[in-house]
C-alpha cells in the first residue's frame, strides 16, 4: 500500500494586506472622481461666457433700450452689462414731493381738529403708506347698537369735514364692530350696523362740502379685529369707525399698492351717490 501523503497547507498571516489594498485603491479612484467632478475648465468656461455675451451685445429690451456690453474681458468671467433707463422726470417728482407734503399738513390738520379726542386715547391718527388712518372709537359717535350720530360727535366729524373737503384724496370710512352679536328690528346682523355707520358718516362729510365722488363707506362687521375680543377693553377698541385718506394720486397707481375704493375686497362697500 501506498504510502499517503499528508500535506499540511501553510497558513498565510497576511492575507489582510489584501484586502486593504484594494480598499486604499478604491478609495483613492473615488476621491479622483470627486476632484475631477468639482473642476471647472476655465477655457470652456470663457467660451461658453463670450458666447453669451456675443448674443446680448445686439439684444434689446421690451421697452426698446439697446442693452449694451462692455468690450470682453477674457480675464474677468463675467462682463457687466449696462441698461439704458429713462432718466427720472423731474415734473412728476415735483408732483409727488408736494403730494406727500399736502398729505402730511392734512394729517396735522385733523390731529389739531381732534385734540381733545386724541389726547384722551379715543381717536388715533396715523400715518403709513397707504395714507392717512384717522381710529375713532364707536361710543365718542354712536350708542350703544345704534348709528345715529350725536351732537358731540356731529361738530368732531364736521370739523374733520371740513378739513379734508379741500384736498382730492379718496376717502374710505370704515364701520367696524366687536363679536357680539346683535339681532333688532333696525339690524339684523353687525354688518348692517357696521355699514350703516359708515353711511352716516359719508353722508355727514357730504353735508360738509367732500365731494361725494371721493366717498366710499364700507361695512365690515367684526372680521377685522385690532384687539382682543377676550377682553372689553378689546371689545371697545374694536368698536370704532376708521376713516382712511388714500395717498394715490390722481392718474398714478397709489403709493406702497394703495387699494382703491373699487378695490376692496370682502367689504360690504355702498359708494356715496348710489343707493
Amino acid at each position: 500500500m501506498a504510502r499517503r501523503r499528508h500535506e499540511e497547507e501553510h497558513e498565510n498571516h497576511e492575507r489582510w494586506l489584501v484586502s486593504y489594498a484594494d480598499f486604499i485603491t478604491l478609495l483613492f479612484a473615488f476621491f479622483v472622481v470627486m476632484y475631477a467632478i468639482s473642476s471647472v475648465n476655465e477655457g470652456k468656461y470663457r467660451v461658453l461666457s463670450d458666447s453669451i455675451m456675443q448674443a446680448f451685445r445686439s439684444a434689446t429690451n421690451v421697452h426698446g433700450a439697446t442693452i449694451v456690453s462692455p468690450p470682453i474681458d477674457t480675464g474677468s468671467v463675467v462682463p457687466a452689462i449696462v441698461a439704458k433707463l429713462p432718466p427720472p422726470d423731474p415734473e412728476a417728482e415735483r408732483r409727488r414731493a408736494a403730494h406727500a407734503q399736502r398729505m402730511r399738513d392734512m394729517a396735522e390738520q385733523i390731529r389739531r381738529v381732534l385734540a381733545p379726542l386724541v389726547k384722551g386715547g379715543q381717536v388715533r391718527v396715523t400715518e403709513g403708506a397707504r395714507g392717512i388712518s384717522v381710529e375713532i372709537n364707536a361710543s365718542v359717535l354712536f350708542a350703544p347698537a345704534d348709528a345715529s350720530l350725536g351732537p358731540e360727535a356731529v361738530r368732531a366729524l364736521r370739523a374733520v369735514g371740513e378739513t379734508i373737503a379741500t384736498g382730492d384724496f379718496p376717502i374710505v370710512v370704515e364701520g367696524h364692530t366687536d363679536v357680539t352679536p346683535i339681532s333688532n328690528p333696525f339690524f339684523a346682523s353687525n354688518w348692517e350696523l357696521s355699514a350703516v355707520r359708515a353711511s352716516s358718516v359719508v353722508r355727514l362729510f357730504i353735508s360738509s362740502g367732500v365731494a361725494p365722488v371721493r366717498l366710499t363707506a364700507a361695512g365690515y362687521g367684526e372680521q377685522r379685529p385690532v384687539a382682543d375680543n377676550a377682553t372689553a377693553e378689546g371689545r371697545a377698541r374694536n368698536r370704532r369707525v376708521t376713516i382712511l385718506i388714500e395717498s394715490s394720486i390722481p392718474g398714478e397707481d397709489a403709493p406702497g399698492g394703495a387699494a382703491t375704493p373699487a378695490s376692496l375686497d370682502g367689504a360690504l362697500g355702498v359708494p356715496a351717490g348710489q343707493s
